[in-house]
């Protein structure tokens, strides 16, 4: 697990944004999303800007906050965050069968934490596709530390282009990314080409649930406001991620949405009414510490003009996944498993 400080958190802010831009890649990110004029289209047709600035923005605040890993988890009652989080990934490796040796794809790999993680777990081979500069250069760094540079590799690349051969892998998994894809259809296609015949590919993705309610305000509000605080063009039905799927040439061997059985909510580390010190930094508690820290190394130049800016976005985020999570209109592990017939 990467010990990330408040000094990582300010030297790295803004990825490998140059720090006096910081500000303008900011408002230009702002400037995407519904708050600020922005529109769907505009979002899915500059997708991959979009969510490049904004993992730069974002990802030493994730690594501050939720450690290598950066995605919810089912949790059992006596289960730590950290715990849920391992058990998570181990339970999509399970499911995909990864045997030793095999060659695996991570789609949206992020700076490598569930990489490492199945890697070690199953004893293969895991290749991760990013398309943002810093984050593989994080997650290299981090593979040498953990001693699986040797089998594990990254690659910068858009997912909607992926430029590996026809049937290349043995599994393939995505974990909370395959969400930013401008078109679902034409990423799943993707992951159908490379995947071997037989083989499988499995993803917890990111999806508003059937009690979304398009003409109710308040469910538009909240659906934004996870949408600019998490680097979204929009955010799909689960039916619509099903669709996809069978249209990509996939055999869905079993879907469902596994926050619907969770017996600690998805979202209780973010929940305000929660306080953990095992996952402090999450808590409403730690955010605000966080929120004011970030304002003074702003003002002290530590950190980047435009810092406290991506930290309220960021915040909004959050408000938003508790709210959704509360009234069940949207879930960040919408399951399933599918296979690419022989």
């Amino acid at each position: 697990m990467s010990k990330s400080g408040s000094l990582d958190l300010a030297s790295n802010l803004g990825g490998n944004i140059d720090k006096s831009d910081v500000l303008s890649a900011v408002e230009k990110y702002e400037q995407y999303h519904v708050f600020h004029g922005g529109d769907e289209e505009e979002r899915k047709a500059n997708y991959t800007d979009m969510v490049n600035k904004y993992y730069d923005l974002a990802t030493s605040f994730y690594e501050y906050g939720w450690g290598e890993s950066f995605h919810f988890a089912h949790r059992w009652k006596g289960e730590s965050l950290r715990e849920s989080i391992k058990r998570h990934e181990h339970f999509l490796a399970l499911q995909l069968g990864v045997k030793p040796g095999q060659k695996v794809l991570d789609v949206g790999c992020g700076i490598g934490g569930p990489l490492r993680e199945i890697a070690r777990f199953s004893n293969s081979s895991v290749t991760g596709l990013n398309n943002n500069e810093y984050q593989i250069i994080r997650g290299k760094e981090l593979n040498r530390l953990a001693g699986v540079d040797k089998t594990c590799n990254f690659v910068k690349a858009d997912f909607m282009k992926m430029p590996f051969p026809e049937n290349t892998f043995d599994a393939v998994y995505a974990i909370e990314a395959t969400c930013h894809a401008p078109d679902a259809y034409g990423c799943y296609k993707e992951i159908f080409r490379v995947l071997k015949p037989g083989q499988c590919f499995a993803a917890y993705e990111w999806c508003m649930t059937d009690a979304f309610d398009p003409a109710n305000a308040q469910h538009q509000k909240i659906k934004a406001e996870i949408e600019i605080g998490d680097g979204l063009p929009d955010i799909r039905l689960t039916s619509k991620c099903l669709e996809a799927l069978k249209q990509a040439g996939f055999e869905v061997i079993w879907e469902k949405d596994l926050a619907e059985d969770s017996p600690v909510p998805w979202y209780l580390p973010l929940d305000k009414n929660h306080f953990s010190l095992s996952s402090f930094r999450l808590t409403a508690v730690g955010r605000f510490i966080t929120k004011n820290m970030v304002k003074v190394l702003e003002y002290i130049r530590l950190a980047p003009k435009g810092s406290q800016r991506v930290s309220d976005f960021l915040e909004k985020a959050a408000e938003g996944l508790v709210d959704g999570g509360r009234r069940e209109i949207f879930t960040p592990m919408y399951f399933f498993l599918a296979r690419k017939p022989e």
